[in-house]
């Protein structure tokens, strides 16, 4: 089966794809903040048995490790709740 491909929600509103994308919005929405706090556990507890490992490079980049991983996962995955946000205050604005 094929996904219908909508460039708006009220696109896809009279579609039976109204309910994949909602959990869609939903599921865009979970990744940023999902990937921010894995990336505050690893800072604080650790990433376990293999930082041992790749902490023994001599010359390893500051970028390197999964705590700037998930940060930047995280800043990736943050274009949903902007817009998000601009549409929030752009409805504001006009009422």
């Amino acid at each position: 089966m094929i996904a219908a491909q909508c460039e708006t929600p009220a696109a896809c509103a009279g579609s039976g794809s109204a309910a994949a994308l909602g959990a869609a919005d939903w599921l865009c929405l979970a990744a940023a903040p999902t990937f921010a706090i894995m990336a505050l556990l690893t800072g604080f507890l650790g990433g376990g048995p293999l930082d041992m490992l790749c902490s023994a490079a001599q010359d390893a980049s500051p970028l390197s490790g999964m705590v700037p991983m998930y940060l930047l996962m995280s800043a990736f995955h943050s274009p949903p709740w902007l817009k998000l946000i601009s549409s929030r205050r752009s409805g504001a604005r006009r009422s």
